[in-house]
């Protein structure tokens, strides 16, 4: 479980720094002010999500159902969270209207914000 955990981390962090560098140069071109900055909130939170999801894979050992509740969470929030503002950020470009993920991204932050409460669960 930690190599998955790890893996995640590593992946998130990684698709963060490209779709980040994409954001600063290529996508600034194409996407208004105001898109282009929801589209970096998006990297930011995937970004602090693989830091954290590194933590906690090198610091627990998924033994107990809660650090397994954390990871879980955090990564499907994440995923939920900034690839909706990444689609929402494009919608207007592409021309489809996208806005039915609009209330997908709140989930997303709730479901993460649930794993930062397994986290605080494991240590009490």
């Amino acid at each position: 479980m930690q190599n998955v955990v790890i893996i995640t981390a590593a992946l998130f962090g990684g698709l963060a720094i490209i779709l980040g560098a994409f954001g600063a140069h290529a996508f600034k071109k194409i996407l208004s002010a105001e898109k282009l900055e929801s589209f970096e909130v998006g990297v930011r939170y995937q970004m602090y999500a693989a830091l954290t999801l590194l933590i906690l894979g090198f610091n627990f050992s998924f033994d107990l159902q809660s650090e397994r509740v954390a990871f879980y969470l955090i990564t499907l929030g994440t995923l939920l969270f900034s690839v909706s503002i990444y689609f929402l950020s494009f919608a207007e470009y592409w021309k489809k209207n996208l806005k039915f993920l609009g209330p997908i991204t709140p989930l997303g932050g709730l479901l993460m914000i649930a794993g930062w409460v397994a986290i605080i669960i494991r240590f009490l």
